[in-house]
């Protein structure tokens, strides 16, 4: 007796994209998603190999972007703990005794970075990113973090419903297996008209400079 045939669609991941791409520094702000993260459920060693990879990239996109003052907005679930501040949850996270103390430590936030607490996968469900993000007059944003195809999409998605251009550098989120997270690439890219650039071919382009007058 024959088994049956799987015609399961693989999707891979873009190769696309591979060119240096220069981002304006105006404009623009990079969301870190769910990076800090105790990754303390079943089956996560796998994800926690491939987000401890990933945190290093991130680490320095996020320095570069910082040098070149692009702001940095920590977007994070707030583990159903309404009574708990970012500051906590960054305590818990980095503690010797959870699993993602790599990724969250490596990806710790600054005082000068900005954060939004998130109660489900949409940074911008029931947030104040909308608002943080007008405030600061963003136009464009770069997508990073975990995991890819559930909460880094979902924000993705609100973020191009409300005409903000996307980009989501490929070596700078994870999902829970690979095909999962060329899935997200691949709607981030094709749905959502996205870059999807890796980290190392962005560049941070600086504000023009104008002579004053007396130059």
């Amino acid at each position: 007796m024959g088994g049956r045939v799987s015609h399961r669609r693989v999707v891979e991941v873009p190769s696309s994209a591979s060119r240096t791409v220069t981002v304006p520094v105006v404009g623009t702000a990079l969301l870190l998603i769910d990076v800090i993260n105790d990754l303390a459920f079943d089956g996560a060693d796998a994800l926690i190999a491939q987000a401890e990879a990933m945190a290093k990239c991130l680490a320095t996109l996020k320095g570069r972007a910082m040098g070149a003052g692009v702001p940095c907005i920590y977007v994070n679930d707030n583990f159903g703990q309404w009574r708990s501040d970012f500051r906590r949850t960054v305590m818990h996270c980095t503690a010797a005794s959870s699993p993602g103390r790599r990724v969250s430590s490596r990806l710790r936030p600054t005082r000068h970075d900005f954060f939004v607490l998130k109660p489900k996968h949409s940074g911008f469900f029931d947030t104040t990113l909308d608002t943080l993000l007008k405030t600061l007059r963003i136009r464009r944003v770069i997508v990073t973090g975990i995991a890819g195809n559930i909460c880094v999409l979902f924000t993705a998605n609100d973020a191009y419903m409300r005409d903000l251009k996307l980009f989501a550098p490929r070596d700078c989120m994870v999902s829970n297996t690979t095909a999962d997270n060329a899935y997200a690439l691949h709607q981030i890219e094709t749905v959502m008209k996205g870059n999807v650039t890796p980290s190392t071919a962005l560049r941070f382009g600086r504000p023009k400079r104008f002579p004053r007058r007396d130059e």
